[in-house]
């Protein structure tokens, strides 16, 4: 009797769990059913207690007047500012961290991991020693400690007074590094510095094209322009010109010493650079261990044939083994920015006013707006990380091989 012939089985309620064919997609219903039932009862309960302490789920309190200040700031803020504007506030000073300690790890990190690996005994000993150092410490310590550094081996402004100076200025007496902070030039925008701008914009892109050229030029033909000098000059050069030709729309304002402190320029407070530098080098040390094993998983062989061609170490790093190292060394990154954009919740160790020590702090207790103010962060944390993931995933895809 042929398969055709045969009867088809009724269906039961009880093959939802006992057939092959059914039990993968009743299985998941009945976790998302009860996913559900569970977070509506987490809700419902939550608003009854707040009930119960004469509360009620509201964000009003972000338009109500802030009442304290901000030390540190990107932008225009007072205390009569809302609780709003200082939640916004303390969210560019998390990026701002966030955005430069990226970078520093990244860097420092990336020299760090191939120095890791250096023939030269000495360097790859004193590299093991600092990678072992920073991630098996507390990054807490780290921050608290080079807060320390910079507040008790730097000099008070008044070592800056006088005829003979206890301290000095550095590059032209522009720079000033002191227990208060450094205090740095200032850009002065003048007329016409928007169309500088724009020129120096129009350049970063010429440069972007200029470079897939030069590849696909290499790629193409086998011919190699010195792309690197060739990108600088594009880069500067319009933007120089155009700045001499509008009549140097752009000034530095210069800090100066007056009574007991400075004035002017951009001051760079002690807790900022100690939460910065702290987060960037415990995480590079993560970070060398990436790019190690990154190297590592490159076959040797390639090493060795491009040695025999005549190429020099360095151009056999930076042209035949980082960019192969590329795919494995991209991914595992994700989670070390994300682990410092996280940590940078620890300012409040060192009275750098970030999220946490603005809407998850004073404005947390001034207003007693716990859940509100908790969920905000979340909310603020999970978007950021979600950014930080697609950007490097998008960044992975460029590097990842396609078998046609």
């Amino acid at each position: 009797m042929s398969s055709a012939n045969l009867p088809s089985e009724k269906f039961r309620l009880g093959m939802l769990l006992s057939d092959t064919r059914y039990r993968g997609t009743s299985l998941q219903v009945i976790t998302f059913i009860i996913f559900v039932a569970v977070f509506f009862w987490l809700v419902d309960n939550t608003l009854k207690n707040l009930a119960l302490l004469g509360k009620d789920v509201s964000f009003a309190f972000l338009g109500m007047r802030a009442g304290y200040d901000i030390n540190q700031r990107l932008i225009p803020y007072t205390n009569d500012s809302t609780h709003a504007m200082a939640a916004f506030v303390g969210i560019l000073n998390t990026l701002l961290c966030a955005f430069v300690g990226c970078i520093i790890a990244t860097i420092v990190g990336v020299l760090v991991g191939i120095l890791r690996l250096s023939k030269n005994w000495i360097i790859a000993k004193l590299m093991s020693v600092y990678i072992e150092g920073f991630r098996n410490v507390p990054v807490l310590l780290w921050i608290v400690m080079v807060f320390a550094l910079l507040t008790e081996f730097t000099p008070a402004p008044k070592a800056f007074k006088g005829a003979n100076p206890e301290a000095t200025m550095f590059l032209f007496d522009s720079i000033a590094i002191t227990n208060r902070g450094t205090y740095l030039p200032a850009p002065v925008w003048g007329q016409g510095s928007t169309f500088l701008i724009i020129i120096f914009l129009i350049s970063v892109l010429a440069v972007i094209f200029f470079t897939r050229y030069a590849k696909e030029l290499k790629k193409n033909t086998g011919k190699s322009l010195p792309s690197f000098w060739i990108s600088i000059g594009i880069l500067i050069v319009p933007t120089v010109l155009f700045y001499f030709i509008l009549g140097k729309p752009v000034d530095l304002n210069y800090p100066y010493l007056k009574g007991f402190n400075f004035k002017e320029g951009i001051h760079l407070r002690n807790s900022f650079i100690a939460l910065t530098l702290a987060l960037a080098f415990y995480t590079s040390a993560f970070i060398a261990e990436i790019v190690r094993s990154g190297i590592l998983a490159i076959s040797k062989g390639q090493t060795e044939a491009a040695a025999s061609l005549g190429m020099k170490p360095n151009k056999i790093m930076s042209l035949i083994i980082l960019p192969q190292a590329l795919r494995v060394i991209v991914p595992p990154l994700i989670s070390n920015y994300l682990n410092l954009t996280k940590n940078s919740s620890l300012a409040i160790a060192v009275g750098y006013m970030d999220v946490r020590g603005t809407l998850g702090g004073i404005t947390l207790n001034q207003t007693g707006r716990e859940l509100e103010s908790m969920l905000l962060l979340m909310g603020f944390y999970l978007s950021v990380s979600l950014f930080i993931s697609s950007i490097i995933n998008w960044f992975n895809r460029s590097f990842q091989i396609v078998v046609r």
